[in-house]
């Protein structure tokens, strides 16, 4: 078999011919666009992955936040759980401060009143009892007890002290009125002459005198003159002892005071 080797040499020309079209106007753009989409998808992917990435730290971001924001929610809570405890107690604190305050003050209140009405009582039942002693003297009293005390009186006169009898004698000097004499019961003649014919003698001079009547006395005789005062009478005995009474009440209300109780002054002159 011959070979046709213009013909092998044209159909290897049209070959590399053929190549190379293929080459320039087939392989070259697919090869071209095969490299762009590879880089196109390559950018993409790189694209993706920088986003995955961002992605991801923002998510860590986020979960960072959410970790704080929870921690700091807890601490809140928490402030505001003591806070509240806190407060809560300080209203219990001041609720029991007030409401024992207040039965303090009640209780103080209802002590008071008790007090009062007690010594209310005691002050009642002290001028009852000495309401019906005056009564029961006054009642008691009579003309012969009149005559005793006068004779009593004539006594107390006759042993006047010196201090006693220079202070009514300045007063007789300092006056021109009369002595008075006062008594429960209307004195007779007899007992009117027998205190007359006493002054005289105890102040060595005619004394002027004025008998007046004070159903007050209850029993006794008083002598008075410019203000100064001697005598004697049951209603003095009552005073005396109704403020010794008044005195030991008020010093069983008042525990650091010591009042010493009155006792009745008898023939003691009154400036």
């Amino acid at each position: 078999m011959l070979i046709d080797w213009f013909t092998v040499g044209a159909q290897v020309v049209n070959f590399l011919v053929l190549v190379w079209l293929l080459k320039r106007f087939l392989y070259r753009p697919i090869l071209d666009a095969i490299d762009a989409r590879e880089q196109r998808i390559s950018a993409e992917l790189a694209d993706a992955d920088a986003k995955r990435a961002e992605a991801q730290q923002e998510r860590e971001t986020f979960q960072h936040k959410n970790q704080a924001f929870d921690q700091q929610r807890a601490a809140l809570m928490t402030q505001a759980t003591e806070a509240a405890k806190a407060e809560r107690q300080r209203l219990l604190d001041e609720a029991r401060q007030a409401a024992d305050a207040l039965r303090a003050k009640r209780q103080e209140a209802l002590r008071q009143e008790a007090d009062q009405l007690h010594q209310a009582l005691r002050r009642r039942t002290q001028q009852e009892v000495f309401a019906i002693a005056r009564k029961t003297l006054a009642d008691l009293a009579g003309a012969s007890l009149e005559a005793r005390l006068v004779a009593v009186f004539i006594e107390r006169l006759t042993a006047m002290d010196a201090q006693a009898h220079r202070v009514f004698a300045e007063a007789l000097k300092a006056t021109s009125e009369p002595m008075r004499v006062r008594s429960a019961f209307e004195l007779p003649a007899a007992q009117r002459a027998a205190i007359q014919a006493a002054l005289n003698s105890a102040f060595a001079t005619e004394v002027p005198v004025q008998f007046d009547t004070e159903p007050d006395l209850i029993g006794g005789i008083e002598l008075t003159a410019n203000g100064q005062r001697i005598g004697w009478s049951i209603a003095d005995y009552l005073r005396a002892l109704e403020q010794g009474v008044g005195e030991l009440l008020k010093a069983k209300d008042e525990p650091s005071a010591d009042p010493k109780p009155a006792e009745p002054e008898l023939s003691m002159p009154t400036p």
